[in-house]
């Protein structure tokens, strides 16, 4: 055969993966091939691939017949919107996408060279786990990989899609990365599954209750996005980066905008309800002051009572953290906590600016919560603002009591800037319990305690809850109509562009995990 046909046939084996049926058989399931995501993630023409020639060397269980280029990943970079991207999709129709020694080679090979370039790494998860004719050197390859997310943690952005199976040992690479999408009906994620939990434990659960897109973005929290297909996974992917920087040492990219700097939106000045108790949608003040509306919020489906996700003020990506008072009344709890704690601590480590909008009534009271660590689960996002060195920005919309209002990024733990609404209540709790615990021997002692705590009630708010003690100390730096937020934000923001801050120096805090 002469040269050129043995280049062009090996490519076309290269090319075909696990042959046409299986080809065939991925479509049916409602799945791109991996050839296919590669190009709908990346600019149109400009993915480059590397060891597409690339074959397994394993002798044993007649895998010495089965010799298919690549391996069972494709793996590259290109271009997303431009900007140069690393990235591997595993083929499933290639021994499942089963994990062997050079496969996992391929996958290091292509972080190695994101590292050293400064670029992102994306990985397109569809596989059936470890190669099991290759034993150890199967699970050597995970180890490899597991080592370079977590010195590539930090340094670029890490996204996983999980657009198919991934089980066992393979899960850990994704847990380490910054963001996981997962596609609802086709992907899962378990460390064992429903056979092994049967046999061990004696529950039944289905591979989609145990570790769909549901599970994972609605009640472990492992998961950051559902999307229903793998065109919408890929688009959100693309859509994700257009925020992130490339590298911690880049700011995030800049986009044109004609969205007034100096818009105002006088429906916010009735945002907040007369009634204390009445809840609000804090998503509304979001998408009235970020460029255009457009906010993309992560993890939406868990612990929803904070919000966390990415937008733009004039053009410059930020980082939003929110209570939710629809939602458990905006308290924070375990749950809320760690959502907004890796979230505050990815911003700063890539130069994303945080703006937190506060309404919180404190953290969520009972035993269930002090059980479960509350106390260690909330200091993980107050450890997480102090630490940040990233322009930070509050704004107090109504409740602000007790250890939660240090917490939310407050004056105190190095935020540069923090305004408040007149409607803000910053106190050590609300005014009824404080009255019932300031009065409480003469409340027992009253006739008619009602009318005496009413005006005791009204006393304390007039006082206390209230910005202008905190105005008056410094704390918050402005009281401010809600209508002037987004114009604001964006001035604090501008004045903040050369901010320069930095941790004492030592090998790294010892967050309480």
């Amino acid at each position: 055969m002469h040269p050129r046909e043995k280049l062009a046939e090996l490519e076309r084996l290269a090319e075909l993966g696990g042959g046409e049926a299986r080809l065939r058989k991925q479509h049916e399931q409602g799945k791109l091939t991996a050839r296919e995501r590669v190009e709908a993630l990346f600019d149109p023409g400009s993915f480059e691939e590397i060891d597409k020639l690339v074959m397994h060397r394993c002798q044993d269980f007649g895998m010495e017949r089965q010799l298919v280029p690549g391996d069972g990943v494709v793996a590259g970079h290109g271009r997303i919107d431009g900007r140069p991207v690393y990235a591997f999709a595993q083929d499933f129709t290639v021994f499942g996408g089963s994990l062997s020694e050079t496969n996992a080679a391929k996958i290091v090979k292509i972080m190695d060279l994101a590292m050293k370039m400064g670029a992102p790494i994306v990985g397109l998860n569809d596989s059936g786990g470890a190669r099991i004719q290759e034993g150890v050197l199967s699970l050597g390859g995970y180890a490899d990989i597991f080592l370079r997310n977590t010195l590539a943690s930090g340094v670029i952005p890490q996204i996983s899609a999980i657009m198919g199976p991934c089980a066992g040992g393979a899960v850990y690479s994704p847990a380490i990365t910054d963001f996981i999408v997962m596609v609802e009906g086709t992907s899962y994620m378990f460390v064992t599954g429903p056979d092994v939990i049967r046999t061990v434990t004696h529950e039944e659960v289905t591979k989609e209750e145990l570790g769909g897109a549901l599970t994972h973005n609605a009640m472990s929290g492992v998961a950051h996005f559902t999307v229903p297909d793998d065109r919408a996974c890929l688009r959100l992917v693309r859509d994700l980066l257009g925020y992130l920087p490339s590298n911690n040492l880049d700011e995030p990219p800049v986009r044109e905008t004609v969205d007034p700097a100096d818009r105002e939106d006088e429906t916010l000045d009735r945002l907040v309800p007369e009634s204390p108790n009445q809840p609000y949608d804090m998503l509304d003040l979001v998408h009235a002051v970020v460029d255009d509306g457009v906010f993309l919020e992560v993890q939406r489906l868990y612990a929803q009572n904070v919000i966390v996700g990415f937008a733009r003020l004039a053009g410059r990506p930020v980082g939003v953290v929110a209570n939710q008072p629809a939602h458990l009344a905006g308290t924070l709890d375990i749950d809320a906590s760690l959502k907004a704690a890796r979230f505050v601590r990815f911003c700063d480590a890539f130069n994303v600016p945080l703006v937190t909008f506060e309404d919180v009534p404190g953290f969520l009271p009972g035993t269930r919560q002090e059980y479960g660590g509350i106390i260690k689960h909330g200091a993980k996002l107050l450890y997480a603002f102090a630490e940040a060195t990233v322009p930070k920005v509050t704004v107090i919309t109504r409740k602000a009591y007790g250890g939660a209002y240090c917490v939310m990024s407050s004056k105190h733990i190095r935020t540069d800037a923090n305004f408040a609404w007149p409607s803000a209540e910053i106190a050590v709790m609300g005014p009824e319990g404080a009255v019932n615990i300031l009065y409480k021997r003469e409340l027992e002692a009253a006739t008619n305690p009602e009318p005496l705590r009413a005006q005791k009630v009204a006393e304390f708010r007039e006082k206390l809850a209230n910005p202008y003690v905190a105005a008056s100390r410094g704390f918050v730096d402005e009281v401010i109509r809600p209508r002037e937020t987004r114009r604001k934000l964006i001035a604090a923001l501008a004045g903040l562009q050369n901010k320069r801050d930095r941790n004492p120096p030592k090998k790294h805090g010892n967050i309480p995990l």
